[in-house]
């Protein structure tokens, strides 16, 4: 099924603004929260949706990426990059490749291969970026951890030292393209440079191709890397590695590792940005009378909250420092504790008889409530006018 768009699934314009952005996904994330829909199968999924929409159009270069190539910005669907999952790319990467045809149609009137085919002798030898997502907890985002992956790759063949020569022997100058590279045919009045068919555009061959490589100098392998997550990352935090990507062509230079991180979601606290929010149940008595509230913290600890006698719903209490760190330094967000006031369920006989006499008590003690009909019977009065 293909996905929506992330303007549409917040609900906002293709122009909207940081605050607008904010504002939506607050309303949305509220709304479709799993601890507030839980007779909604689909409310979970919808959750995720609208975070992965607001993780995208908050970060002003993803967003951009997203204005210009859609979905297709994120998933590979560019033509190129590193696939995800840890995997070897799909295919070859999309300025790369453009480049290659632009130097192909016009490098001989620009200048573009003023050295010979040394340059696509260097761009076909190195190795490919890789890219691996590694998902996270939100604690270990909030300390930073240690990660042990393994990632399947192409790693220099050992048994020719990465040359692709049977006992490591050096490779020799190509007889067709004499190192080039690239051979050229007359088409009319136009001169067509072409990749060489017998060295790939390497320049160079091997006599005598080593048998466990075939002469390629690399081999599949899944290597073992310890990788360090620092405290603060997000979903979308890219950490890269230099020279641990792909081994490089007949002993060229590796790619590069790009480790693409992603946030789980946490059972009680809701992240954005440096703050966190945790939706705490309290009870009517609690509410109406004041009292106070224990919540964890997510470094593990407890805090103790006055609960204000009279609180409603919604209410918002600040914890300063209580949230997530920044991820270069510079301090930590503040946890924001959102109330829910829980209505009694499964009542006794007794316990319902108390509320009426309760009720029959308080109609001077729901100044919402009064506001609110008060202007019901404004509007009732003014449509019969």
């Amino acid at each position: 099924m293909a996905k929506r768009d992330y303007y549409d699934v917040l609900g906002v314009a293709r122009g909207a603004s940081a605050e607008e952005l904010k504002k939506a996904y607050r309303g949305k994330a509220k709304e479709l929260h799993p601890d507030r829909n839980k007779d909604n199968p689909e409310a979970e999924s919808q959750f995720k949706e609208v975070n992965e929409a607001y993780e995208v159009l908050k970060d002003a270069d993803k967003k951009a990426a997203y204005d210009r190539f859609g979905h297709a910005a994120f998933d590979g669907g560019m033509g190129g990059g590193p696939r995800p999952g840890g995997g070897r790319p799909g295919g070859a990467d999309f300025g790369a490749s453009f480049s290659d045809v632009f130097e192909d149609l016009f490098g001989d009137f620009m200048g573009g291969r003023g050295g010979g085919a040394g340059g696509a002798r260097a761009r076909a030898s190195r190795g490919s970026d890789l890219r691996y997502n590694l998902r996270v907890t939100l604690e270990e985002a909030y300390k930073g951890v240690q990660k042990s992956i393994r990632v399947p790759t192409l790693a220099a063949c050992d048994a020719c030292n990465g040359s692709g020569a049977e006992g490591g022997a050096e490779p020799v100058t190509c007889p067709t393209c004499s190192g080039m590279g690239k051979v050229r045919a007359q088409q009319g009045f136009f001169t067509v440079e072409r990749t060489c068919p017998t060295c790939g555009g390497l320049g160079q061959i091997v006599k005598n191709p080593c048998t466990s490589c075939k002469g390629a100098g690399r081999v599949e392998k899944e290597r073992q890397l310890s990788v360090n997550i620092p405290a603060g990352v997000e979903t979308g935090t890219r950490i890269r590695l230099s020279g641990e990507g792909e081994a490089g062509l007949r002993g060229g230079p590796a790619g590069d590792l790009y480790i693409f991180i992603e946030v789980r979601e946490h059972p009680i606290f809701q992240r954005d940005g440096l703050d966190l929010h945790c939706l705490v149940p309290v009870s009517f008595t609690t509410a109406a009378l004041g009292g106070e509230v224990e919540v964890p913290t997510i470094d593990g600890g407890r805090s103790r909250v006055k609960v204000p006698a009279g609180a409603q719903s919604g209410k918002q209490m600040r914890l300063r420092g209580k949230g997530m760190p920044a991820l270069r330094g510079g301090g930590f967000g503040d946890m924001l504790i959102e109330l829910g006031v829980e209505t009694p369920v499964n009542l006794t006989t007794r316990q319902k008889e108390l509320l009426r006499e309760f009720e029959g008590l308080s109609a001077d003690n729901h100044p919402e409530g009064n506001s609110f009909f008060s202007k019901v019977k404004s509007f009732w009065d003014g449509m019969k006018g």
